[in-house]
């Protein structure tokens, strides 16, 4: 897969040569947002700072920060590596991703149209839906997924956000961003465009080279990829983004605490060795579930039979561990299926170093009108794996076996 010129495009079809979109991310995860020179005891790894307020040198007279709501040094660090990641010039932490969205949607006004594309994250849906709407921030969901150039056709005069999630969560559709840009630019040039990058991260994907105004994440799930930090984040480059976000971030509150913002740092360390591994046993499993008389379909960008396969393939540099598949009616029930698992945990989240499973119509995506999961395809038999970093046949020997018993 490649993303302007990074990768290739057999890196993910045959796990070979995998390439992120930046050759030096790794150096970049390491090194960027602080320098030991610039620490009084040269500290290697930087400090958490838990301190809630900061002494001032007179009224009004401080040294960069008095208050952590308002700014961390931790959090500092952390902000400054997100933004180099990303490939923008400003980061935001929050305390969770839809901390974030809710700041995005925070940057609008009663009247104000939303498009997002139809298939989003259950509780990003809800988010729109339910808490946007009783402010007037009127949310359209569009499937401009097969066909970008519905999103034409769903811009108004009072549209100023368009919500791009890409893969989808739980279909896994593919959007492409470059044309979304183009058509959305042509239309209007005051629409904030806005792509989730949660299931890609910055390594195999780059919204803001793409043209997007605002990378958004739960770093929740692959930055963290432990299973123990809830926090999200904004990535841009646009100046006046910058201003309003980092009064919405100081007003609103919802910041992450230091030593989240310290493990996250920690993380972001190991995310170019994670993804890789991540998104090769994916593909083993993807390949061993498509052939598996058990299974009707299997949904993986990776796989020729991806409706967006080469979409896939020319606009990320890799695919995550996210895994999504029918069971065949009448070949078993999922919610057996699910129940067998040993080393696959039924859980929700995604993104850990362990691998999961989960039931998206009944979990992560029960909040999601039941009308809008039937158009989605998120029926009972429709399963969400996130693959882990174990032994890849251990995995696909969980997967016969709960499947065979289910």
């Amino acid at each position: 897969m490649t993303t302007n010129g990074a990768g290739n495009n057999n890196g993910l079809g045959e796990c070979q040569g995998w390439l992120p979109v930046d050759p030096s991310f790794a150096t970049t995860a390491i090194h960027s947002g602080y320098n030991p020179k610039d620490d009084k005891y040269g500290l290697v790894v930087p400090s958490i700072s838990l301190a809630t307020t900061f002494e001032q040198d007179g009224p009004g007279d401080h040294r960069g920060y008095e208050y952590t709501r308002s700014g961390n040094p931790t959090r500092a660090v952390l902000e400054k590596t997100l933004a180099a990641l990303d490939k923008g010039k400003y980061a935001f932490a929050f305390a969770s991703g839809l901390a974030a969205t809710t700041n995005i949607i925070s940057l609008l006004k009663t009247g104000d149209g939303i498009v997002l594309i139809d298939d989003v994250y259950g509780g990003t849906g809800r988010l729109f839906r339910q808490y946007a709407s009783t402010f007037g921030i009127l949310p359209e969901f569009v499937d401009f997924a097969s066909d970008v150039t519905v999103l034409q056709g769903a811009l108004k005069p009072n549209t100023k956000l368009v919500w791009i999630e890409t893969p989808t969560n739980p279909t896994l559709k593919i959007i492409d961003i470059a044309k979304s840009v183009e058509i959305v630019r042509a239309y209007s040039k005051d629409i904030i465009i806005a792509v989730d990058n949660t299931f890609l991260s910055a390594y195999f994907q780059s919204p803001l080279n793409l043209g997007a105004d605002l990378s958004v994440y739960s770093l929740t799930k692959y930055a963290n990829g432990h299973s123990d930090v809830l926090m999200g984040a904004i990535v841009t480059s646009r100046d006046d983004l910058r201003d309003r976000l980092a009064f919405l971030q100081n007003s609103l509150g919802a910041v992450p605490s230091p030593f989240d913002c310290y493990l996250m740092i920690r993380s972001l360390k190991t995310l170019h060795i994670r993804m890789p591994l991540h998104m090769k046993n994916a593909l083993r499993v993807a390949k061993f579930l498509e052939a598996h008389p058990k299974v009707e379909k299997v949904l993986h960008p990776g796989l020729p039979s991806h409706p967006q396969h080469a979409l896939a393939l020319k606009q990320s540099s890799g695919h995550s561990g996210l895994i999504s598949f029918y069971m065949k009616e009448g070949s078993g029930n999922a919610s057996q299926f699910l129940k067998n698992l040993k080393i696959f945990k039924l859980a929700e989240s995604l993104g850990g170093y362990e691998s999961l499973a989960e039931l998206p119509s009944v979990m992560t995506h029960a909040s999601v009108p039941a009308e809008l999961r039937a158009k989605l395809g998120i029926t009972d038999s429709f399963v969400r794996l996130s693959v882990g970093l174990e032994s890849e046949n251990d995995l696909v020997k969980d997967l016969d076996q709960a499947l065979n018993n289910s």
